[in-house]
């Protein structure tokens, strides 16, 4: 099964990022990619440069960033795994990576599931 991680920034950070929380999310991607579950992963520039296409009453608008939510996606990463819980674990590591070490760092990470072909197979 393929799964979506979004990550999702509370509040834009006083401080860059720590080097040594650089090196701790490399190495978890170099294992992620080793163990054969890491399929891709990228940041996301901020919603001010980006452009939100909406349906709603029949009508379509678009309307450019940044958006009026108060948190940011910053970034995404695809993983092939045999369940929703392996999923949920490689997004925990990568919290607690946050957590342990940079001070004061606040986030989520959304797991979606990626719907494949398999998913709308006729029944047989």
């Amino acid at each position: 099964m393929r799964y979506l991680i979004v990550l999702r920034l509370n509040e834009q950070p006083q401080t860059p990022p720590p080097a040594e929380l650089m090196e701790a999310i490399a190495k978890l991607g170099e294992e992620a990619t080793g163990a054969g579950v890491l399929l891709d992963t990228a940041g996301l520039a901020p919603s001010v440069q980006g452009t939100r296409v909406e349906l709603a009453g029949g009508r379509l608008s678009v309307t450019d960033g940044p958006f009026a939510e108060t948190k940011e996606l910053i970034s995404y990463a695809l993983y092939q795994v045999g369940s929703k819980e392996e999923a949920v674990e490689w997004a925990a590591r990568f919290l607690r990576l946050h957590r342990d070490l940079w001070a004061g760092w606040e986030g989520e990470a959304d797991v979606l599931r990626v719907l494949g072909p398999e998913d709308f197979a006729a029944p047989a």
